[in-house]
């Protein structure tokens, strides 16, 4: 193999991603397929490396995709668009999301938390000793 040729897919591995992210066990996956379809059926497809073009369409029914997504999925791709999101360069991720370009320090917001936090513990302390002296004078009453 040469440097210029890609991976050949490993289609069960592919049907198992799709399976996968329609929330399908392999026994409601066998159940949506039909007889003579039984869950360790399923898992024997998902092991083999290539599958028939008839099954292939029929699995691609099922899971909602056409056969070509399945033959063309690729891990791979997953960790490259990963890798393209993040600007090694500079050590940060590309901007992705409403919350690039943050309008607020959030070392301010752990610091005013932390304050919060601190103002909530002293209250907690004086709720306690109030109680101490209220169940001191009780007993005292009591004797």
């Amino acid at each position: 193999m040469t440097t210029d040729q890609t991976p050949k897919a490993h289609l069960g591995r592919n049907v198992r991603h799709f399976r996968l992210e329609n929330n399908l066990s392999q026994e409601a996956f066998a159940d949506l397929l039909g007889a003579p379809w039984s869950q360790k059926k399923v898992s024997q497809l998902e092991n083999k490396t290539d599958i028939e073009a008839e099954v292939l369409e029929e699995i691609a029914k099922v899971l909602n995709v056409s056969a070509e997504e399945i033959k063309e999925y690729s891990e791979g791709s997953v960790v490259n668009n990963i890798q393209n999101n993040y600007d090694s360069s500079t050590g940060k991720q590309a901007p992705i999301g409403p919350n690039y370009g943050c309008t607020f320090n959030p070392l301010d917001k752990l610091i005013e938390a932390h304050e919060e936090i601190k103002k909530l513990n002293a209250a907690l302390l004086k709720e306690k000793d109030d109680k101490i002296v209220l169940l001191n004078r009780m007993l005292q009453e009591k004797r």
